[in-house]
């Protein structure tokens, strides 16, 4: 099940980056000011276990159990739309993006709300950001991730499904390794566990993408 246990405990400090327009890669990398996921040795049994979660390329589409459990997607997916379009003003690419969120979330067992708001505390949507210590895209993920649970191409981190796939296992690897805590487990996905800052962040972001069907 999704992992709903924002702490009420939290300051409400909310640290937004500056907006940076949108470019290729080719011309230029746009700067995010995330952290640094530390690399730290894995037992066997856990690296297997995340290299076949980011193995599994299941296309990013959505199942319903039924009609009214789709109508909820396609209404959640309407107001989200309208939220993020002045970040990514084309439909299509605004749909997929968010399908896509949606579906890795999910298949990570995280909340999807938690999910867009460390997305826009990391890049503030941009897929091609980079940080000062190379972390990548969306989610702003470490290189060295593609080489413990991945095949090392670490350019496929630029890649929509492959870096929210990446971020989403990732993430909840912390959250597990943390006991649910989302305070530990968030600090642990920004190289800066047990500081209010970044958590706080992260869920301040998150409500503004709370949605109530």
């Amino acid at each position: 099940m999704p992992d709903n246990s924002f702490s009420s405990n939290f300051s409400r400090r909310i640290c937004l980056q500056a907006t940076l327009a949108g470019c290729s890669p080719l011309l230029f990398q746009e700067h995010a000011k995330a952290g640094a996921q530390v690399e730290e040795p894995l037992m066997d049994s856990v690296r297997t276990a995340l290299s076949s979660a980011i193995a599994n390329q299941a296309p990013p589409v959505p199942e319903f159990r039924d009609t009214e459990e789709r109508l909820a997607y396609l209404r959640w997916l309407g107001a989200m739309s309208q939220r993020l379009r002045n970040k990514k003003p084309e439909w299509q690419i605004r749909k997929e993006f968010l399908q896509t969120v949606w579906y890795e979330s999910r298949r990570a067992g995280l909340d999807t709300t938690l999910v867009l708001g460390l997305i826009q505390v990391e890049s503030n949507f941009r897929k091609f950001a980079v940080s000062n210590v190379g972390a990548r895209g969306y989610m702003q993920v470490m290189p060295f991730w593609t080489r413990v649970i991945g095949d090392g191409d670490a350019s496929k981190l630029f890649h929509m499904q492959t870096n929210l796939r990446f971020g989403c296992v990732i993430l909840r690897h912390y959250l597990d390794r943390e006991k649910g805590d989302l305070f530990l487990g968030l600090g642990r996905y920004n190289g800066s566990r047990g500081k209010a800052p970044y958590p706080d962040a992260v869920l301040g972001a998150s409500r503004h993408w709370e949605f109530k069907a």
